[in-house]
């Protein structure tokens, strides 16, 4: 006679594999490089209002260029007015938080070529060519640009300007109209003649119009007129 079959002995059901929720996978998506460097330009602004201290903003930025994920993201911003919400959470809806999960750059609806120095060098000399806005990010590094031999279409030019614990040098034709806009934090952003020695020859061209807005968070941000020393004394 067959033995009967107990409950212990019929196979248990398997649970299925729980799916993730479409939250989950929005936390999980891989991130650009663009989408980390406009996360970082909204830490930089909140330094610059004084929402993080200079250990919080270097520690954060760290932790931004380094994320992989939309989620590791929203954990470094989510504290802040216009840091990236949560998916799933409610939207911000007060003035304050008008600006959320992308961040709006000032040109907006242009492409603005971006020169990022992380603990680094950048440097434009020479006849390169110049756009017509440019926006540099400094951090613990040194960017030099040089418009004195640059080949520029336009004849105003726009640059912004972020500088923290970094050198930024801007250097314009002799004759160039300036207007600069300083925002320094414990930093110094300061206009600057040619320095002495050599010669500087008068242009001849129409004088280019420079609106350069700075703000420098115990760095410095110099603009300086006319070439470089050594093309004053033509040693090349």
């Amino acid at each position: 006679m067959a033995e009967q079959e107990g409950p212990q002995d019929r196979p248990q059901d398997v649970p299925a594999t729980a799916q993730p929720t479409g939250d989950e996978l929005a936390l999980r998506r891989r991130v650009s490089d663009l989408e980390r460097e406009n996360v970082a330009e909204l830490l930089r602004e909140s330094a610059g209002e004084g929402r993080l201290s200079y250990t919080e903003l270097e520690d954060r930025l760290e932790g931004v260029y380094g994320a992989k994920t939309y989620g590791e993201l929203v954990e470094l911003t989510t504290d802040l007015p216009n840091g990236l919400v949560p998916p799933g959470s409610q939207q911000r809806t007060t003035p304050e938080y008008a600006a959320q999960s992308q961040y709006v750059p000032q040109y907006s609806g242009e492409t603005v070529p971006v020169i990022n120095a992380f603990l680094s060098e950048s440097k434009r000399t020479g006849p390169w060519i110049a756009p017509q806005r440019q926006e540099i990010n400094a951090v613990l590094g040194d960017v030099t640009l040089d418009y004195t031999e640059a080949q520029m279409a336009h004849d105003v030019i726009y640059i912004d300007v972020k500088s923290i614990l970094a050198d930024v040098k801007i250097r314009v034709p002799q004759n160039a109209i300036v207007h600069l806009d300083s925002n320094p934090i414990l930093g110094s952003v300061s206009e600057q003649e040619a320095g002495f020695g050599g010669v500087v020859e008068a242009s001849t061209a129409p004088p280019k119009t420079f609106h350069i807005r700075g703000t420098a968070i115990l760095g410095e941000i110099k603009i300086k007129r006319g070439p470089r020393l050594s093309k004053r004394l033509r040693l090349h």
